[in-house]
């Protein structure tokens, strides 16, 4: 995962060559068929080559929701597994990765305060302490972690004392109205990386270089292919897209052209600071910095090297690399 215009996608191309991977897109505008430039979608020969699933899903016309998303890269995951690969999620959309790692359920959002109070605890005696209280508690709950699976247990233990309710009842409720998504902790062993910039300001220049050669490839001609269709408007999911919402705006006459880049420019970086926010709190999270004052086949070859170092420590496959 990591801000726009870091480079995931190259980086997790590459990783085939190492590991038994196979790609799902974790963007929230891949999802839509014929928007291809301004999402910087890979282009039909790549996609060939490397096949990514959740690209190309839905009708530009059709809501997407993280939910959705949720649902159907759990069945992607599950049918890469039982092929016997490793789903390798790659991806911007960090509300999507949200809902899938933590799952759906009509559960408590997370309390800071009770949080760190648990981690306190946690520092002082331990997680096996705190997954016995959880046993006391919530003893469903606790038979399915490790007692040193600190972020399950701290969450459990925080569902229970915002609530009084068991996390375990909570997700049988939720499962008897279909709804129910189990965090994917439960079931995968979880590495997550992030392509993060040394420099903002640098971060900043390459989303300029990049929305430029964006508009330089075609991007208002397929805007203007889509506003022309008739059924689009300007409210619906994905014309609210980064670049596609201002280009709109510079069709219908709202804004001229100069002002449609920069408002372009404006929105990418803001959705690069939003994204940098959330990885900011993520936990478990391993940081890849990018230097982008290197040469492209640097920053390429440094990113690889340091997310095969991680990938090479953790027990997600037995086995050693291709």
């Amino acid at each position: 995962m990591g801000p726009t215009a870091t480079g995931k996608t190259d980086v997790a191309i590459a990783l085939r060559e190492h590991y038994p991977v196979e790609l799902i897109s974790v963007d929230s505008a891949l999802v839509y068929r014929d928007m291809n430039i301004g999402s910087a979608k890979p282009d039909s020969e790549l996609l060939a080559r490397v096949p990514h699933r959740l690209i190309d899903i839905r009708d530009p016309s059709e809501p997407y929701s993280a939910a959705d998303f949720a649902h159907e890269a759990r069945r992607a995951m599950d049918e890469i597994s039982a092929e016997g690969r490793i789903p390798l999620l790659v991806g911007g959309t960090m509300l999507y990765f949200k809902a899938l790692i933590d799952g759906l359920a009509d559960i408590p959002p997370s309390d800071p305060q009770v949080r760190e109070a648990i981690e306190r605890e946690a520092a002082i005696k331990g997680w096996p302490f705190l997954h016995a209280q959880l046993s006391e508690v919530d003893p469903e709950s606790a038979a399915l972690l490790h007692p040193n699976h600190s972020q399950r247990i701290q969450r459990a233990l925080e569902v229970f004392r915002i609530s009084g309710k068991k996390l375990s009842d909570l997700k049988r409720e939720q499962a008897e109205e279909g709804s129910v998504l189990s965090p994917i902790g439960d079931e995968y062993q979880l590495i997550q990386m992030a392509l993060l910039p040394e420099n903002r300001l640098a971060l900043h220049q390459r989303i300029e270089q990049r929305f430029n050669a964006i508009l330089a490839n075609g991007f208002e001609a397929e805007v203007r292919r889509l506003y022309q269709r008739g059924d689009l408007h300007p409210d619906l999911p994905s014309m609210r897209a980064v670049g596609y919402r201002q280009m709109w705006q510079y069709l219908a006459g709202q804004v001229d052209y100069d002002e449609m880049v920069e408002r372009g420019v404006i929105a990418t970086r803001q959705l690069a600071k939003r994204q940098l926010t959330w990885l900011r709190k993520w936990p478990d999270l391993q940081e890849i910095y990018i230097d982008y004052e290197a040469g492209r086949d640097e920053i390429f070859e440094n990113s690889l090297a340091n997310c095969l170092k991680i990938l090479r420590n953790a027990p997600i496959y037995k086995g050693k690399s291709r």
